[in-house]
């Protein structure tokens, strides 16, 4: 598995248990969107179970809150590793962001656009996925509710400010595409990769990362062939159809946190074993109570009638 043979060559640095534990480990960025190129980054997305008393730490003592030096991990993340022997000695440079399993849940019933984007990524992005990632995958559309329609609009008008900034780096990336194309070409197809998978998640409860209209669209900003005055009206007319689509999906207002949690509740029992010490179930101890209460009930009138 990649993270652990970039252990081996001492590359990174993860927590020791992390490697052993990551459940989904997936390529983003513009390979999974389909319009990559030979310069593109290579990101990479994944999700872990941590030791089980850092999701629980109830189970060593601790009180959140109260207890000092609860261990804590949210994610892991390192940049720019350079694995000079890839590709056959042509090197390629990595940038990881592996979650805690809690924290990526939270993020997903969010309809975070990135971590969405992780659950939908084609089959042919995924680096390493276990059985339990693999009921994670199967699950994805769960997380989709109507709340990702203000998520995704703010994400993708921050890319359009974004695009307006001045004054990029010298040397940099953005720099060589201003001074290429006349305008910040990634910025701007992000404006309208954004918008499109809302509009397809809204119309259709499902996300293709690379479905062909939008992905052609996309290669034609980056390669420059549209202008910066069409894709501003493109997205301020798309944001209008969205509005309308926004009220007319099928979609849920919200997301499902009962269906949602008990997902989260059956991933951490497949991996840790029962979790019975682990969290409590309060729906049996209100159906044990009213058990009780029917069985006090039924002797009371068979005493006093």
């Amino acid at each position: 598995m990649l993270l652990q043979d970039l252990e081996k060559k001492s590359l990174i640095q993860p927590p020791a248990w992390l490697s052993h534990n990551t459940q989904l480990l997936t390529v983003m960025g513009s390979l999974a969107y389909g319009v990559s190129s030979d310069s593109s980054d290579y990101d990479v997305y994944g999700w872990c179970i941590p030791p089980q008393g850092i999701v629980f730490p109830h189970l060593n003592g601790l009180i959140p809150g109260f207890s000092k030096n609860i261990p804590k991990f949210d994610q892991w993340q390192q940049h720019h590793i350079l694995d000079q022997s890839a590709l056959a000695g042509k090197g390629r440079e990595y940038d990881f962001q592996v979650f805690n399993v809690v924290k990526y849940f939270a993020l997903c019933m969010e309809n975070n656009p990135n971590m969405i984007d992780s659950l939908f990524v084609p089959q042919n992005c995924i680096l390493h996925i276990t059985q339990v990632g693999n009921i994670v995958r199967e699950n994805r559309k769960l997380f989709l509710h109507k709340g990702l329609w203000p998520k995704y609009k703010g994400y993708s008008f921050s890319q359009l400010h974004k695009s307006l900034g001045k004054n990029p780096e010298e040397g940099s990336k953005r720099k060589e595409l201003r001074d290429t194309y006349g305008m910040d070409t990634k910025f701007l197809y992000h404006v309208v990769r954004l918008l499109s998978e809302a509009e397809q998640m809204l119309a259709t409860g499902d996300l293709d990362l690379q479905e062909t209209g939008r992905r052609e669209h996309m290669k034609a900003i980056r390669r420059g062939e549209v202008p910066e005055e069409e894709i501003r009206k493109w997205a301020a007319d798309k944001e209008k159809q969205l509005e309308d689509l926004y009220h007319k999906s099928h979609l849920p207002w919200g997301p499902d946190e009962n269906k949602i949690k008990q997902l989260l509740l059956n991933v951490l029992e497949h991996h840790y074993g029962s979790l019975e010490k682990c969290v409590t179930q309060p729906e049996k101890a209100v159906e044990a109570l009213k058990q009780i209460a029917e069985i006090i009930n039924t002797n009371h009138r068979l005493l006093y009638g």
